[in-house]
Formats: C-alpha cells, sequence, structure tokens
C-alpha cells in the first residue's frame, strides 16, 4: 500500500511531493514525484502519557484539587474505579481508543491501574472483548501499577511517585526483567523529584516544579521528560517549563488522565506550543519520535525501516488551506475533522474519508 501527498519526510520534517511506500508493517521507500492527493503525511502520534481507565469518569470532580482527584488509594478517580464494574471499564476504554485512533494516535504509553487484572482489562478494550466495534489497531505501552507482579504482562511499571510507597524493589526488579519504569515527579510540588531521580527511572513525568539542580540532573544522566501541559493546567499545580527542559533532556507529549482532558494530540500540540513558544518542529517531535524513543519503538518517523504508522491530513481543508507554514500549521491549528486517514502497522485503522 502507499499513500500520497506532501510527506513531512526524517526528524525536521522535510516536505516531499510524492508517496510513502508501505511493505509487511513497514515504510519501505519514499518516492519523490508529482502527485495529485491534497494530503499531507506525517508520523502517526506517539501520546506518551496516559491514564485512559479514568474513561469512565470523564470531568468528574470539578474544583477538587490534585491529591483528592486522583492521589493512590482513595483519590476520586481511585474511589471511581473500584466502584466500577470491569465491563464498564473495558467499554469506557474502549471508546477512548477508538477516539485516540480515529485522531491520529498508533501508540500510547498508558499507565495502568489494578495490577494485573488492570492490565487485562486493558488488553480487552484493544482486542475489543465484550464492545460493539471490534478490535483497535492502536498499540498500547503498557506500564502497570498496584502490584510488582504486574511486571510478568506489561512493558513496564509506572510508579505514581516517589512520597507514595518505596519503589526500590520494584525498580530493581523491572530492570533485571529488561522492562521500563516511569514515575511521576514534580507535579505537586519539588520534594519528590530529586528521590524519584535516585531510582534512575527510564523517564519522568511532569515535572512541572523542576528547579536548576533537577535540570543539571536530567541533563548529566540523559533522563527523558514526559509533559502534560493541559492536566496540570485543569489541577491547578502550575504548567512544566516545557522549554527549560527542552533545552537539556529529550521531552514527549502525553495527554494524562481521559479524567480531566480529552486525549487528544492535536490539542496537547497546540496547548504545548503556545505555552512554550518553541519551534513547531520540536513541538511536533514531541508527539512523535520523541515518545517512541522513550518506549525504544522503531516509529515516529517517515524514513526506510521505520514502522508504517502514518496519518494524512486534508491540507485543502478549510481549516488548512492556505497554510504558509505547513508544520506550524499542523502543530497550532490542525484538529480531529482534518483527518482524512490513519494507518497503524501498515493497515487502515481509525476514521477513514473515502
Amino acid at each position: 500500500m502507499h499513500l500520497e501527498g506532501t510527506v513531512l519526510v526524517g526528524p525536521e520534517f522535510e516536505p516531499v511531493e510524492g508517496r510513502v511506500v508501505v511493505a509487511d508493517g513497514e515504510i519501505v521507500r519514499i518516492e519523490e514525484e508529482s502527485v495529485e492527493s491534497d494530503d499531507v503525511v506525517l508520523p502517526a502520534f506517539v501520546n506518551a502519557h496516559t491514564h485512559i481507565g479514568d474513561s469512565i469518569a470523564k470531568e468528574a470532580g470539578e474544583g477538587l484539587s490534585l491529591d483528592e482527584l486522583v492521589a493512590p488509594p482513595d483519590g476520586l478517580k481511585h474511589r471511581l474505579l473500584r466502584e466500577a464494574s470491569r465491563e464498564a471499564k473495558v467499554a469506557a476504554m474502549a471508546r477512548s481508543l477508538r477516539y485516540m485512533e480515529s485522531t491520529g494516535t498508533g501508540t500510547f504509553l498508558e499507565f495502568r491501574e489494578g495490577g494485573v487484572e488492570g492490565v487485562g482489562a486493558l488488553r480487552d478494550a484493544v482486542a475489543g472483548e465484550g464492545v460493539e466495534f471490534g478490535e483497535r489497531a492502536i498499540d498500547p505501552v503498557v506500564f502497570g501499577r498496584d502490584d510488582p507482579d504486574v511486571l510478568s504482562v506489561a512493558e513496564g511499571y509506572g510508579a505514581s511517585g516517589a512520597r507514595d510507597a518505596d519503589f526500590d524493589a520494584v525498580r530493581s526488579e523491572a530492570r533485571d526483567a529488561g522492562k521500563l519504569f516511569g514515575i511521576h515527579a514534580g507535579e505537586r510540588d519539588a520534594d519528590d523529584i530529586n528521590p524519584a531521580m535516585d531510582l534512575d527511572p527510564d523517564f519522568l513525568v511532569h515535572m512541572v516544579h523542576a528547579e536548576r539542580i533537577h535540570l543539571e540532573r536530567l541533563e548529566d544522566r540523559e533522563t527523558p521528560v514526559v509533559v502534560c501541559p493541559r492536566s496540570n493546567l485543569v489541577t491547578n499545580v502550575g504548567v512544566p517549563p516545557i522549554r527549560d527542559l527542552a533545552e537539556r533532556t529529550t521531552v514527549a507529549l502525553g495527554t494524562d488522565n481521559v479524567m480531566l482532558d480529552s486525549p487528544s494530540m492535536f490539542r496537547e500540540m497546540e496547548f504545548a506550543a503556545k505555552l512554550s513558544d518553541l519551534p513547531a518542529r520540536e513541538i511536533l517531535r514531541m508527539a512523535t519520535v520523541n515518545g517512541a524513543e522513550i518506549a525504544g519503538l522503531n516509529r515516529g518517523v517517515i524514513e526506510p525501516g521505520s514502522d508504517a504508522d502514518l496519518l494524512a491530513l486534508d491540507r485543502d481543508s478549510d481549516n488548512l488551506a492556505g497554510a504558509h507554514d505547513l508544520v506550524r500549521a499542523i502543530v497550532r491549528r490542525a484538529g480531529a475533522a482534518d483527518v482524512s486517514r490513519v494507518v497503524i502497522g501498515g493497515e487502515p485503522a481509525g476514521r477513514e474519508t473515502v
């Protein structure tokens, strides 16, 4: 199969008119030639931090503090998760997966509550078990929580935060198993950042309150950071210093709790771009290849040999027509209505238009 249009090639998203040729789930070549398509083809998004179990409780908890909303074990979301049936949680997650897929997300890094059972519920949602619209192509990278045994069924461990528990043992187990370890840090204040970094995580999430000493440690250790600025604003903890972080280390974008925000990478890119005023290409990397690198995946960039996770947008849509800077327009104004095609693993996925 192939996709035609203006192809954004490589990590700099250089525009090339032509087509991306795909075989066996892989990009095999980019052909530069004149084509009739108005589409612009870019890598599918990698959402680097989600909690989609919260899909059962969208917009619950107005006016509550961060701890009241999500702190384990008795924050509002944890109480609602305990009260909901497994069937309800699977169905709600499946709907979020369908939305994510149809809006161009090919991969997501999920901090999954509920131990082994919680991971199983997410796998069932991806497989379409018990839901009316069937299997999804979107690819989860699952970071289990709440039970060290979860490493047997997950790609890694996603810790809530260094103040919540002692994670030394599970960090060692993840390392011994060759699996990833991520941890929230610096969301409420700076007090848990150094303890989190002392665990030598594969990546940190949030870092809203990163101070100079933490930025220096990030740079020295080359520890990546996932930022979720919309979520941080909603929970009233502040916003991450995206520009400062990006000057020191790899930064990726995540949408965080579905309870608080839609899992739309379009919205996250726009907010992050306007908040930080970083170049559009850097923001688009945060939404694609940077998250893939954190997870050790071969995607997020259009190059021969990369996984064929691709997103096509209608460059002639009412929203994008007339754009002078194509990448800037994608980052700052594109949205779900501009999506014309999503390909994940070389196969059509999500919403397609004819």
